[in-house]
């Protein structure tokens, strides 16, 4: 009897933690998750002709990093002031790791005299998608537009005026460089989107990322909320100030044709056509969604918009892409 007895009260009791257990991990479930604090100063990228700068932004209370590529010309000429090229990078999970490839690309572009010297600033936006988030708590667009670029132009001998500004950027950096290039086209002389998106007026599908990470995106950054997501669009920026873009500011978009998001960049294409605002649209025979395959398909092709972007005679041929001006 007392065996049974012992045996009913061990069993209860076991029963009793296990569900106390149980509860506990739905509870937990249940508690919502606390966002990372978002890290303002990113690694250090150590590549020759690369520095990376450091300035206190009033704005969030907190140090600020971004790296930036000096020409050789730089030291050679004291007296010179030069154009700046800033470039976005995408949304990766190593947004940095980018950077060394590219200065040695832009570096042997220069050396080479294929596209005249420029200081290219490399800021460091994560997964912002360069966009103030709805909550306020990363306010990347206006850290960038109020400080960072003031802290450029006040660091470094730049040409501190609207043409001598191109903003440019891949995949996510696209879309930041279109819609930053758009909201403040008095910044911004040129804007250069490679494989840039999202670029649909809705943010209710997405065509290279899981849907679970589109929704991730909407609800960090906008809030979860659509109307946010369209009113910070470059369709709907492009909209708004049309008159003040037209014909001012000088726009390149680029897809692959193998591009998820070949689709949805022609339906932007044409609504810049619609809106009557210039621009060239190249797409990219046999290239897909990778930063590097676009810009080696675009060739002479590119050295050939830099020289015009910041008016240097044309020496190269184009190649074979497929380019429209409309």
């Amino acid at each position: 009897m007392f065996t049974n007895r012992f045996y009913c009260i061990v069993v209860l009791t076991t029963t009793l933690i296990l569900l106390g257990i149980y509860a506990d991990s739905l509870a937990q479930k249940r508690l919502p998750r606390q966002r990372k604090k978002f890290e303002w100063v990113s690694p250090i990228v150590e590549v020759p002709g690369v520095h990376q700068r450091i300035f206190y932004s009033k704005i969030v209370q907190s140090r600020v990093s971004y790296h930036i590529y000096l020409p050789p010309h730089y030291e050679k000429d004291a007296n010179r002031r030069f154009p700046v090229l800033y470039w976005l990078h995408g949304s990766g999970p190593r947004p940095i790791t980018s950077i060394r490839f590219l200065v040695n690309w832009f570096d042997e572009a220069i050396g080479a005299g294929k596209m005249p010297p420029v200081l290219v600033v490399f800021p460091y936006g994560r997964q912002t998608m360069w966009c103030d988030s709805k909550d306020g708590s990363v306010p990347i667009e206006s850290v960038f537009i109020n400080e960072l670029i003031q802290d450029v132009d006040s660091t470094f001998r730049t040409v501190p005026t609207r043409k001598s500004r191109l903003i440019e950027g891949f995949s996510m950096g696209g879309y930041g460089a279109l819609r930053l290039g758009f909201k403040y086209p008095d910044l911004f002389g040129t804007v250069s989107s490679l494989s840039g998106g999202p670029l649909q007026p809705v943010f209710s599908f997405s065509l290279r990322a899981s849907d679970r990470l589109r929704k991730m995106v909407l609800r960090r950054v906008y809030g979860g909320d659509m109307e946010y997501f369209k009113a910070q669009s470059p369709w709907r920026l492009v909209e708004q100030n049309a008159d003040a873009i037209r014909g001012q500011i000088r726009i390149r978009l680029v897809i692959g044709d193998q591009d998820a998001m070949l689709q949805v960049t022609r339906a932007f294409e044409a609504h810049l056509t619609e809106l009557n605002i210039p621009h060239s649209f190249t797409m990219l025979p046999g290239v897909g969604h990778k930063p590097e395959a676009v810009l080696n398909a675009l060739g002479g092709a590119n050295w050939e918009f830099y020289r015009q972007v910041f008016q240097m005679q044309s020496t190269v041929s184009k190649n074979d892409s497929s380019t429209v001006e409309h």
